[in-house]
């Protein structure tokens, strides 16, 4: 086994996903939950974090400041053309980004933001989403239901 089989065996790319509305749990419950669910895959790792407001930027900040893991925010159009939190989220943790990825999509729509899930899941091992309890459709279902369907592992922590 050569030194780049042991880094590819010890690194795994992971998506992130969840809802944007998070204003009925504290930070520090979200903090916890990340450190439950996140650290445990954090050692080595490639972290894909959608760069919307809400978990994505949540779990941006707490891996920034928590962890060593790679970094990457892929958003659907552009960094500009996101909700104000997102930006600012993604501004005080540049330095620790390794990579932002703007796909571009002219509009700002359903159908962009699953493009973009997809792109993240196509690009990952496993994904951990992060739903609204009780909320059963949603982007994050859209994201975890697709990665089942690619046969890959997927961690659901309702909040």
């Amino acid at each position: 086994m050569t030194t780049y089989d042991t880094e590819w065996i010890l690194t795994r790319a992971v998506t992130i996903t969840g809802t944007r509305n998070t204003s009925h749990r504290s930070l520090d419950e979200y903090a916890q939950l990340f450190a439950d669910y996140l650290c445990p895959f954090a050692k080595g790792d490639h972290f894909y974090v959608g760069g919307a407001k809400g978990i994505d930027s949540l779990s941006l900040l707490w891996l920034a400041g928590n962890t060593a893991a790679d970094l990457t925010v892929v958003v659907p159009g552009t960094v500009d053309q996101q909700p104000a939190e997102a930006r600012q989220t993604i501004a005080r943790v540049r330095d620790r980004i390794k990579e932002i990825v703007e796909l571009g999509a002219d509009e700002l729509c359903t159908a962009a933001f699953h493009a973009r899930n997809r792109w993240m899941v196509d690009r990952t091992e496993m994904t951990i989403g992060f739903p609204r309890a009780g909320q059963l459709t949603s982007g994050t279902w859209q994201t975890l239901n697709y990665t089942r369907d690619r046969g890959k592992p997927h961690l659901v922590v309702p909040v």
